[in-house]
């Protein structure tokens, strides 16, 4: 199947369609050749694994609180927070708390 994505001029509603984050899945919102936004959902304890795209990245969390482990710092995001990280930096995600978090990823071939 698959994968729906919003159109262009199409409203995205970035929450998860649940208060209850447990029932929330992580997801791909739009895709374009130079630019991927996901909302990423993380419960408590949980680690999005170490990785590097070539990119530019923003991580700006929704709610809860995630830990964004980058360089050899450890930097803690809670809801309203935003973190920049330049393409082929190395970082991990931990939920701290269950948490979400809105993913920009800039594309490079």
């Amino acid at each position: 199947m698959a994968i729906l994505h919003a159109l262009s001029g199409q409203p995205i509603d970035i929450h998860p369609v649940s208060d209850d984050l447990h029932g929330a899945r992580t997801v791909a919102l739009f895709k374009t050749d130079e630019l991927e936004v996901i909302r990423l959902v993380l419960a408590a304890g949980k680690v999005f694994p170490p990785h590097r795209v070539a990119g530019e990245v923003t991580i700006q969390c929704i709610r809860g609180k995630i830990e964004i482990n980058c360089e050899g710092s450890a930097q803690v995001l809670r809801a309203g927070q935003l973190m920049y990280l330049s393409g082929s930096v190395q970082h991990s995600v931990l939920g701290l708390e269950d948490a979400c978090a809105l993913l920009t990823v800039v594309l490079r071939k």
